[in-house]
């Protein structure tokens, strides 16, 4: 089995604070850094652009930033977060028309490309697309906001995508969960399939009382994870 990785969510972080979280979190055993971007229209939210995903970037050092656009029209942002720091740029197979356009496209900027899928919508959506891509993304609660409780019916979708990206996927593919991950189902959602665990609330915490608390809650969603 492949090293899992641990990617924190930054919305669920303290946003007064957000450049000395992420480096805590970095400094914390973080492998990535997932940043949620939102724009009020494809989730009920809005929260950040890529003038503060450029910030994120200096203040995460050499750990990657994992971009994960929830909004409309992705392809006409494409180049302003790669440009601004992402490594991994992930859009949403509902919000583009032009699904393999967008993922060719961000592969040619230089990015690995990922496309996410909402509860609903079936892994099936993916089929004519995953041999382009270099990740899948299930959510695991609708999108839009943080602290929601896990969605079971992920971890049967986790299982046919594995599936799906072992006989059809390209070369050195990720598969990332989001959605109320935590050390309570991490083991659960690895043997589902999942590579890449993101985490909110399991790692920020939800208040100044789990402050300095980061690197305690990596490494129980990564025991957790690797059954230790």
């Amino acid at each position: 089995m492949q090293r899992v990785k641990i990617a924190p969510s930054v919305l669920s972080a303290d946003f007064g604070r957000l450049a000395d979280e992420v480096r805590s979190v970095c400094a914390a055993g973080a492998d990535e850094i997932h940043v949620d971007v939102m724009d009020g229209r494809f989730v009920p939210n809005i929260t950040i652009g890529p003038c503060v995903v450029r910030a994120l970037r200096e203040a995460a050092g050499g750990i990657p930033l994992d971009v994960h656009l929830m909004i409309v029209e992705p392809e006409r942002y494409l180049e302003a977060f790669v440009e601004a720091g992402a490594a991994v740029l992930t859009v949403h197979a509902e919000a583009s028309v032009h699904l393999h356009r967008t993922v060719t496209r961000i592969r040619e900027l230089g990015a690995r490309a990922g496309v996410s899928l909402n509860p609903s919508t079936p892994v099936l959506a993916l089929e004519p697309i995953v041999g382009e891509l270099d990740r899948v993304l299930i959510m695991t609660v609708n999108p839009g906001f943080g602290g929601q409780k896990f969605i079971e019916a992920g971890l049967r979708k986790l299982e046919q995508t594995r599936g799906l990206l072992e006989t059809r996927g390209r070369p050195g593919w990720d598969l990332e969960v989001d959605g109320g991950v935590g050390p309570d189902n991490a083991r659960r959602i690895v043997e589902a399939g999942a590579s890449v665990l993101v985490a909110g609330a399991a790692v920020f915490g939800r208040g100044p009382a789990d402050r300095g608390r980061h690197a305690e809650r990596i490494a129980a969603i990564r025991a957790a994870a690797e059954g230790r």
